[in-house]
């Protein structure tokens, strides 16, 4: 398979899972009362926003490619196997 198609097979998805995480996130959370090691964030929500989508999209994409790995790349091309024996067969 191209790699060109494997990236958009991982990246569709995973921006997909990154626009349902921080519609979930943010809709829970304000930005500005973020802290990290005991400290305010110096981001303002917009820059928030930005950084968590990229991380969600980074995690989503990790996840995506590892289920590309595991499945196989090369299955998404060729028809299953109880569907090549019917190809052409009608009763």
């Amino acid at each position: 398979m191209p790699l060109h198609k494997q990236l958009m097979i991982v990246a569709w998805p995973a921006f997909l899972a990154a626009c349902g995480l921080e519609l979930l996130v943010f809709a829970l959370v304000d930005p500005l009362e973020l802290h990290w090691g005991g400290q305010a964030l110096v981001l303002s929500r917009q820059g928030a926003y930005t950084c968590a989508f990229f991380a969600f999209w980074v995690v989503s994409a990790g996840a995506c490619a590892l289920t590309l790995l595991l499945g196989g790349a090369g299955t998404l091309d060729e028809p299953p196997a109880s569907a090549a024996g019917t190809r052409g067969s009608e009763p």
